[in-house]
């Protein structure tokens, strides 16, 4: 098991107001009935997110489509986000002086 399904598996869903469910496996090839969840959850393509009210509904739909979803508490979705946005921080450039440093020397 893998330390992300060992942290998922330990928060509780059912505390958490509202969830965010993530597609991560495609819809071809699935069940009718599998596709069907997924409109109603409004999952049309991968990894694409919503989010939906933590109701005993919600829950069940989920249960049907676990294999295709990543269900996160609005913790988690904060952190992930956040983390991915520090990755995307701009980084100061790469100055490159392509001068050899006895080359400038001996011009002075």
């Amino acid at each position: 098991m893998s330390a992300f399904n060992k942290f998922k598996a330990s928060v509780p869903v059912a505390w958490s107001p509202n969830l965010y469910i993530t597609l991560v496996r495609g819809i071809p090839g699935t069940r009718r009935l599998h596709r069907r969840t997924l409109e109603a959850l409004r999952l049309r393509k991968c990894n694409r997110t919503v989010m939906r009210w933590n109701t005993p509904t919600v829950r069940g739909m989920l249960q049907q489509v676990k294999r295709l979803v990543v269900v996160e508490t609005e913790e988690m979705f904060k952190a992930r986000k956040e983390n991915e946005a520090k990755h995307r921080v701009l980084r100061p450039p790469i100055v490159i002086n392509h001068l050899l440093a006895s080359a400038t020397d001996s011009t002075k």
